[in-house]
């Protein structure tokens, strides 16, 4: 409750303990967000909930790929805060390797993650915000989705589907007066870059992008998460289906 008298909004991160996510979760809590934190690592979401600035936290170990796990969660949030005003579908995964050389296994593990996981995300929490009338949803996806990306085959079709659920969803919900928008990061320096640059052309890769990005650098977790910040604010009110590049120019995408 602030000093207003009014209920501190509450955002789910999914993903939220590492990288892109843990700069999102930092960024809710500074602007007045309780934020739950979910993702599978439970140790470190509990360790990044604790000592986030905001008015408070909570952690909850999350597979956003398996429904039960989701709803599970989200019924913990909902228990414990009363409502959540912001959804941030923020988990992701990744493998670079070359189409021809992909099992299924590794198909369905990617459209698990990132697509499915949204969707799971979205099914459970949309009901909260119809009941209310308000609230906003915000899918990392990436510019991977828009564009394509080479060895990453099935990964950008589940972010291209990720794009399209928000454009739809944002019809459907518009009518309930709840946003969707999409935020698609390009190459950006996180620890999934780090197991890349790892590779035997890891660092060429990375450089060759650096060298094709117009600002010469990659993107950073904080980046990102201002785009998300203004998404989940009154900002941005008045948007909704949007997708928006955090790619210092690499892609341009229209």
């Amino acid at each position: 409750m602030r000093e207003d008298g009014s209920e501190t909004p509450v955002a789910v991160v999914t993903g939220g303990a590492k990288g892109i996510g843990a700069a999102i979760s930092r960024r809710l809590s500074d602007d007045g967000f309780t934020v739950a934190v979910f993702d599978v690592d439970a140790k470190t979401g509990e360790e990044l909930a604790a000592a986030l600035p905001g008015p408070e936290a909570s952690s909850h170990q999350c597979d956003v790929s398996s429904y039960e796990s989701v709803t599970a969660s989200v019924k913990e949030v909902l228990d414990g805060w009363g409502r959540i005003d912001v959804l941030v579908n923020n988990a992701g995964w990744d493998r670079v390797q070359p189409f021809l050389d992909n099992e299924p296994d590794l198909w369905n593990r990617l459209i698990g993650i990132n697509l499915l996981g949204p969707i799971n995300l979205c099914h459970s929490v949309l009901p909260d915000m119809v009941s209310r009338g308000s609230g906003a949803v915000v899918n990392v996806a990436s510019d991977a989705g828009r564009v394509g990306s080479s060895a990453e085959t099935v990964y950008a079709a589940g972010k291209g589907g990720v794009i399209a659920f928000t454009k739809s969803i944002a019809r459907e919900m518009a009518r309930h007066g709840i946003r969707a928008n999409c935020v698609c990061p390009g190459p950006t320096d996180t620890p999934l870059l780090a197991e890349i640059r790892s590779e035997e052309t890891g660092d060429k890769i990375i450089d060759a992008i650096i060298r094709a990005t117009p600002f010469r650098r990659l993107a950073t977790p904080e980046d990102v998460a201002g785009a998300v910040g203004f998404f989940a604010s009154p900002a941005s009110a008045f948007v909704t289906g949007q997708v928006l590049s955090v790619s210092g120019g690499l892609t341009m995408a229209g």
